[in-house]
């Protein structure tokens, strides 16, 4: 079975960086998309940022300048280096794996990851 495991989330004051880390691990042949997205409570989650296996990124246009997705494809992991964070970027991060190929069955599959709170101090 194909789990991420999310890391590098906490709390940060208002200006300040942090690193998200997620690594994917089972019988993975390969994965189209790895991305972002984040949840607040009462709202939808939505697509922060994502990275083809090819290195097109996608950005929600409120973090553009402030954040940088990028991802290891030898190690299935993708990270999400956040600066100049702010109170409203405050949300619980989930890292997805979408369009992955595996080695043990045929079909395409996404993953979620359970996912990392990020709190962001004013």
């Amino acid at each position: 079975q194909v789990q991420l495991v999310e890391s590098g989330g906490g709390l940060v004051q208002a200006g300040g960086s942090l690193r998200l880390s997620c690594a994917a691990s089972g019988p993975i042949f390969s994965i189209d998309v790895m991305g972002w997205y984040r949840q607040v409570p009462g709202k939808q989650r939505e697509l922060v940022a994502a990275v083809t296996f090819g290195g097109t990124t996608n950005y929600k246009d409120s973090v553009k300048g402030r954040f940088t997705i990028s991802r290891d494809n030898a190690k299935n992991t993708v990270y999400l280096q956040m600066n100049s964070l702010k109170p409203e970027d405050t949300a619980v991060y989930y890292c997805t794996a979408a369009r992955v190929i595996l080695t043990t069955t045929s079909g395409e599959y996404d993953y979620w990851g359970q996912g990392t709170q990020v709190t962001v101090s004013s």
